[in-house]
C-alpha cells in the first residue's frame, strides 16, 4: 500500500552542539516522498524521501544562509538530500511497533548507509475521510562523513560546531488510492 508524506504534519529536526555547551535545533520545511508499506510482509516495504535543503530553518536567518552556502549544504550544487531504504528489520516477526529502517542517506555528493530507529505511532481516519499513519524515527550521523566539515577552533579548546548530528523525525503519511490497471494495459499484458 502506498502512502505519501503529509509535509504539513511532518517534522524533520536536527540537533547539533554549539560551542561545546548548548544544543542548536533546526529543521527542513520542505519534505516529500512515499512509503510503500506491505503490512503482510513488512520486509518488502520501501521508503523514498527527498528534502529541499534550501528549506533549512534554525530560527536565525544569518545561520540559515551559512548552512545553505558551500561551507555546508551548498544548495546551489546540491539542492536535495535523499533517503532510500534498503531493508527493514523487526525485533519480532510481523511486529510493527518498532523496527529499524536501513537505507542510504545522500547529502551533497556523499551517500552513506544509516539506520533509523522507528516507532509506529498509530493509524486512523481523518475527519476528511483519508487514512493516516504516523511514525517517529531517530538516528545520529557524523556530519564530516557527508563533507559538512566547516568549523572554527575555540580559544578555550574544542570546536564551534559539534560533529555529531542527532536527527529526529515525526512523520505523518496519507494513504494513496490504489491504482487499478486500465483495460488496455490489462489486455497488453
Amino acid at each position: 500500500m502506498a502512502w505519501a508524506i503529509d509535509a504539513a504534519h511532518t517534522q524533520v529536526e536536527f540537533v547539533v552542539k554549539h560551542m561545546m555547551v548548548t544544543n542548536v535545533r533546526g529543521h527542513f520545511n520542505a519534505v516529500s516522498g512515499t512509503l510503500n508499506l506491505d503490512e503482510t510482509n513488512p520486509q518488502a516495504s520501501k521508503v523514498d524521501v527527498s528534502f529541499d535543503v534550501a528549506s533549512v530553518a534554525t530560527g536565525d536567518e544569518k545561520r540559515d544562509g551559512h548552512l545553505r552556502s558551500a561551507d555546508f549544504f551548498d544548495v546551489e550544487k546540491f539542492p536535495t538530500m535523499t533517503f532510500k531504504s534498503k531493508r527493514i528489520e523487526f525485533a519480532a516477526p510481523g511486529k510493527l511497533d518498532s523496527f529499524k529502517i536501513i537505507g542510504d542517506l545522500t547529502i551533497k555528493d556523499v551517500t552513506r548507509e544509516v539506520v533509523l530507529d522507528v516507532s509506529n505511532e498509530g493509524k486512523g481516519k481523518s475527519p476528511w475521510g483519508t487514512t493516516v499513519w504516523g511514525f517517529s524515527a531517530h538516528t545520529s550521523i557524523n556530519r564530516k562523513d557527508f563533507n559538512l566539515a566547516w568549523n572554527v577552533a575555540l580559544e578555550t579548546g574544542g570546536w564551534l560546531v559539534g560533529e555529531q548530528v542527532k536527527i529526529n523525525i515525526e512523520l505523518e503519511t496519507i494513504q494513496l488510492p490504489e491504482t487499478v490497471p486500465t483495460q488496455s494495459a490489462t489486455q497488453e499484458a
